[in-house]
């Protein structure tokens, strides 16, 4: 096992009411050690009560060595992950988590950065807008949300106007549709030299996602906390003989079957966590073959050379895979 699939034992040191139906949960070493650094956008896998693991981003400033913070919300209707978290998490509880990962990272380069956040999907951002300001770089974060009493960290956000004023702003639709950001409006020039970040429930994603269309490639990132529901199943893998480059094995893929369960089933080590193409824990490298994707977080230019197993289809006769 490499260092980056050793997980880490780290204790619940406070749990703090940052909106309703929103708890932060701030995790620290037990004995005070510095924790594995991380990059802003990252997440962790936490492993919860009964076997569940589940992803939550890490919202905390990335220059902070001693915690890791996560925000989650409280929703009744998921599958079961966030009412775990809030109802058998204590203070003082010892809990394991993978290594930070991440797969929504800062790109170099960017003049300046728009992060917009839909609920909960401010995580992720604010740990952006820690990095952003740190670096120097411009920044607007649009916080979108029903009401105040439910946007969370918002002690935080106001520092950031008080440090770079007109950097964070609030939008409350109060259930009304239409009542909130315009994102068309906002999203219709794109300022040069800008990149865009997103995140947010599936049909806050959709929204932004149309509404910056015709942005540069390249310059548009996003992370979906959810699988958006797919309006076609996925075709049946066609089958294809496997190549392990490292080793030289050869596997077949029947027609009709998944990559990840053929590894697995061979005794071939790849990491797991979320099995829907969303966090990149199992993403694996490939020489040569043809695959349709099917997840929803590799990049145009990470697309013809990285595959996620659990949700990727082969589509050629052959693929050769760097394990």
């Amino acid at each position: 096992m490499t260092d980056i699939d050793t997980p880490l034992e780290l204790q619940v040191r406070q749990i703090r009411m940052e909106a309703i139906g929103i708890h932060s949960f701030e995790l620290c070493a037990p004995d005070h050690e510095r924790l594995p650094s991380f990059t802003a956008g990252a997440h962790i896998d936490l492993h919860l009560p009964g076997g569940l693991v589940r992803q939550y981003s890490l919202c905390n400033d990335p220059a902070e060595t001693h915690r890791y913070v996560l925000g989650v919300l409280k929703d009744a209707n998921g599958r079961g992950g966030s009412l775990r978290v809030h109802e058998a998490l204590k203070v003082g509880d010892m809990v394991r988590v993978s290594r930070p990962r991440n797969q929504f990272e800062l790109q170099p380069g960017q003049r300046s950065a728009l992060l917009i956040a839909g609920g909960i999907g401010i995580t992720p951002l604010k740990s952006m807008a820690h990095s952003l300001l740190q670096a120097g770089t411009p920044f607007e974060l649009h916080c979108c949300a029903r009401s105040s009493e439910v946007a969370a960290f918002t002690e935080e956000l106001v520092d950031f106007n008080r440090r770079a004023p007109g950097s964070v702003r609030w939008h409350f639709d109060n259930g009304v549709v239409g009542a909130g950001l315009d994102l068309a409006a906002l999203l219709a020039v794109q300022p040069e030299g800008t990149h865009l970040y997103f995140c947010g429930p599936p049909g806050f994603m959709k929204a932004c996602e149309q509404a910056a269309a015709h942005w540069q490639p390249g310059t548009v990132h996003s992370e979906h906390f959810q699988a958006p529901a797919r309006t076609e199943p996925l075709a049946p893998t066609t089958g294809a003989t496997v190549r392990l480059s490292q080793t030289g094995r050869e596997l077949v893929l029947p027609e009709g079957g998944n990559l990840l369960d053929l590894l697995i089933g061979n005794g071939v080590h790849v990491p797991t966590s979320c099995m829907s193409g969303l966090c990149g824990t199992c993403k694996t490298g490939y020489a040569d073959g043809e695959v349709e994707h099917n997840d929803f977080i590799l990049g145009d230019d990470e697309k013809g050379h990285c595959l996620t197993p659990c949700v990727s289809r082969v589509t050629s006769r052959s693929i050769t895979l760097h394990l």
